[in-house]
């Protein structure tokens, strides 16, 4: 049976359906030696080349769905390689062997706190689509006068220049003067919305780090920079929020973890994360 060329593309971790769309777009891709076009439809045995090189096709079946919940820290950038050298989320995960790692989202370069990576292109590109209404939570630290009307006018919608946009929610978290904190839930990953939102009320975000993502929250031990891989249930509660079969394998051990084990783990992350940064301070030096 034939499938999306971009859906086979996802599946066997090129990267994300919209991303595959792009190259598609830009005549970056073929099949059976003819440059594709955008909606092509492909069977199992099509030879697939993205800028030249085969791409093994998977089976459904094939792969085990993995997730990564990373800790980002503020001055890294949500791509795979940047041309001026500075840091990527990439640079820290760990590797695939004859896969890669995709981005669940974007948090812009200035934004901390929870992001997800996973292995499996139809996962991603689900979860990124607005149809599916996966909520986010930020915590954010505003600067400028908040009045109830402010948060009023943020809850019921404003006109952004890409459209409507506004907060499912907004609750104070305390703050001293005109610096508070807030937490905002919304269902969009538009580009810096959350900053977009609150510059509107000609409010200025000065920290903002996510927190949550659907029910997953970000782990509060995991460093900035440190990366945990998700046990199968929470997996298997992303793929069933939108609409995917459930996995029935799992990379990790499947016995529950002893108290020790948790925190030699945690000990562990943290080891790994100074060890990289330690790296890249010497890097700069040279």
């Amino acid at each position: 049976m034939s499938e999306k060329l971009q859906k086979v593309l996802a599946r066997a971790g090129v990267g994300s359906r919209r991303e595959m769309e792009k190259y598609i777009e830009s005549n970056r891709v073929s099949v059976d030696g003819k440059v594709a076009k955008l909606g092509d439809r492909v069977e199992e045995n099509a030879v697939i080349r993205v800028d030249g090189h085969v791409v093994k096709i998977e089976q459904k079946e094939e792969r085990i769905c993995r997730v990564l919940m990373y800790h980002k820290p503020e001055g890294e950038l949500c791509t795979r390689k940047d041309p001026e050298g500075r840091r990527t989320v990439f640079d820290r995960l760990p590797r695939l062997e004859g896969d890669r790692w995709i981005a669940i989202g974007r948090l812009d370069i200035n934004t901390s706190g929870l992001l997800l990576f996973t292995n499996d292109g139809e996962l991603a590109n689900r979860l990124m689509h607005p149809k599916y209404e996966v909520e986010r939570e930020y915590s954010v630290r505003v600067f400028g006068e908040v009045t109830n009307q402010t948060l009023k006018t943020l809850t019921q919608g404003v006109e952004l220049e890409d459209g409507p946009a506004k907060f499912l929610s907004i609750k104070p978290r305390g703050g001293e003067g005109i610096n508070k904190w807030f937490n905002v839930t919304l269902t969009e990953g538009r580009n810096r919305e959350v900053r977009r939102l609150w510059q509107s009320q000609e409010v200025d975000v000065s920290r903002l780090i996510r927190v949550r993502y659907g029910k997953l929250e970000l782990n509060k031990r995991l460093p900035q920079g440190g990366w945990e891989e998700l046990a199968l249930e929470d997996v298997n509660y992303l793929r069933k929020s939108v609409s995917l079969r459930p996995e029935t394998q799992t990379k990790l051990s499947v016995m529950p973890e002893k108290r020790k084990d948790k925190r030699a783990k945690v000990n562990r992350i943290r080891k790994a994360v100074h060890k990289h940064n330690q790296r890249l301070k010497q890097n700069k030096r040279r």
